[in-house]
């Protein structure tokens, strides 16, 4: 299933909001009617957080059906509330704190940043249990915010290479497509939330970005 949402009042649902197939992990004070909505779309639990204090969840953390990667300065307490959901947590061990912004994974692999050390591709590796592999897209190091991806297909920024296409491909096992959301806006990993059973971009995303969506997070298959 796919819709059009406004979640947090501007189009980067993506930076607010953490999705697995199991779970969406949102900001407290996300509104109770848009918590139903994800749940009904992306047919997940809803766990109630922050991460390092911050409602920027998407951007803080990433994660895949294995575990989940947190920010170094994410606080105690809220491991706690995601350890105690039965989460495998690790923290990053680099300083970089917008794990979300850099690193793209799904059940297979992860596409990480350059500048990422090898001691945090050995954690992500070992806790999401895939392989990571470093690299820049279209020039760029914000690889969460360049490529939404599921374990069942992947949309990426709109200036991705076909070379970069076919090794976004490669990495995460997947077919996948370039494309935008939100009238042009090619930050796709930012503006959109998905698993393999539904997705939810920016309220204004066009018909033709929403069958592009569609046809690359792998949703046309079982028609």
């Amino acid at each position: 299933m796919l819709k059009r949402l406004d979640i947090v009042g501007n189009p980067n649902l993506g930076v607010f909001i953490l999705v697995t197939e199991d779970v969406a992990i949102v900001p407290f004070n996300l509104a109770d009617d848009k918590i139903n909505q994800i749940k009904e779309v992306l047919e997940v639990d809803i766990i109630k957080s922050s991460i390092s204090g911050s409602n920027l969840i998407g951007s803080l953390a990433i994660a895949n059906s294995k575990g989940i990667i947190v920010s170094p300065y994410t606080f105690d307490r809220e491991i706690k509330v995601l350890v105690d959901y039965g989460l495998n947590v690790a923290k990053l061990p680099d300083k970089y704190s917008a794990v979300g912004n850099i690193v793209a994974v799904n059940d297979v692999g992860g596409i990480a940043s350059p500048f990422i050390s090898s001691e945090s591709i050995e954690v992500i590796e070992d806790t999401l249990d895939i392989d990571v592999k470093n690299s820049s897209i279209i020039g760029k190091d914000i690889i969460g915010s360049l490529i939404t991806v599921t374990n069942n297909g992947f949309l990426i920024d709109k200036n991705a290479s076909p070379k970069e296409l076919e090794y976004a491909k490669e990495i995460f096992a997947v077919e996948g497509n370039v494309g935008t959301v939100g009238r042009g806006i090619s930050f796709v990993g930012a503006c959109c939330i998905a698993n393999t059973k539904g997705a939810i971009v920016a309220e204004n995303s066009t018909g033709p970005e929403m069958a592009r969506i569609e046809e690359a997070l792998g949703f046309l298959e079982a028609f």
